[in-house]
């Protein structure tokens, strides 16, 4: 009885050994790693004081992320996500294919969901080909194609476990100019950092994955929160902006106070007398739950 069960047990091992061998491990792209695609993109064009839209396909081509800076051409959204999908389905950046056409292999335009422009860049990790990210509506086509290696980089960057994250400063002086009109000190993937300058009332706002930490530093405002919002309208992905508020809960808000609106709250400066100064730390939550 003993020769046969040794027989069983060789017959479970090659068949095992068989198994794995049709079936090959390889890297996916998360819903994280497609927002810290994007995250480095929109940062690098902020720097740049241009426009521009940002997509991240999976290797199939199917959409995980799709950002547009306000005053982007419309149609860019779309565009940029035809480039990210060619780059991942031919595991090329587009650039290759408008150089070849435009040596005069005209035939390849008649490709079925193909977009061959400047701007589309695979994301690799490990040396697997994970997705691609398309950029469309910068300044140029060369500043696209930047754009979006800039932001592949990002992903392909190195990790080591148990690394320290770096540690960033930002210059006083950047701190001073940002506060003079209001705008961003740093933006990552799950949080951001904003130096937010008012002088009037503004709209009210909704952001569905950003919980707001307020901290006032000079000024003062009346604060309105929750609510039934007027007029809403989507301006972007997971942003909503109203007109006014119906109901809610009315603050006055002043030097000092710290004040937290979850994700999902509306927000309206309904009365701002004078100038308001005040930092803004947007914490991104997962998967639309609050963080």
């Amino acid at each position: 009885m003993q020769l046969p069960r040794q027989l069983a047990a060789l017959a479970v091992l090659i068949v095992s050994t068989q198994a794995h061998a049709q079936v090959a491990e390889k890297r996916a792209l998360t819903l994280a790693g497609a927002e810290k695609v994007v995250v480095s993109a929109l940062s690098e064009a902020r720097r740049l004081k241009t426009t521009g839209a940002v997509a991240v396909v999976d290797d199939g081509g199917n959409l995980l992320a799709l950002e547009r800076i306000d005053g982007t051409f419309a149609a860019a959204g779309r565009i940029s996500t035809g480039k990210a999908r060619t780059a991942a389905l031919f595991k090329k950046p587009t650039r290759a294919f408008e150089e070849i056409i435009g040596k005069g292999r005209t035939a390849m335009v008649a490709l079925e969901d193909f977009t061959p422009l400047q701007g589309g860049i695979p994301l690799t990790v490990d040396g697997q080909i994970v997705g691609a990210v398309g950029v469309s509506g910068a300044a140029s086509a060369q500043q696209d194609e930047e754009l979006a290696v800039a932001a592949a980089a990002a992903l392909a960057a190195p990790s080591s476990p148990g690394a320290e994250a770096p540690v960033t400063i930002v210059p006083h002086d950047k701190v001073a100019a940002a506060f003079q009109h209001g705008s961003p000190l740093l933006e990552v993937g799950d949080y951001k950092v904003h130096a937010s300058h008012r002088t009037s009332p503004g709209q009210v706002e909704i952001h569905t994955r950003d919980t707001d930490i307020i901290h006032v530093l000079k000024g003062q405002a009346t604060l309105v929160t929750g609510g039934t919002v007027i007029s809403p309208q989507p301006i972007q992905p997971e942003e909503i902006r109203g007109a006014s508020v119906q109901g809610g809960e009315v603050r006055r808000i002043t030097e000092g106070d710290v004040i937290v609106v979850p994700n999902g709250v509306p927000h309206w400066f309904r009365e701002v007398p004078g100038p308001l100064d005040y930092y803004v730390v947007k914490v991104r939550a997962q998967n639309g739950s609050t963080p």
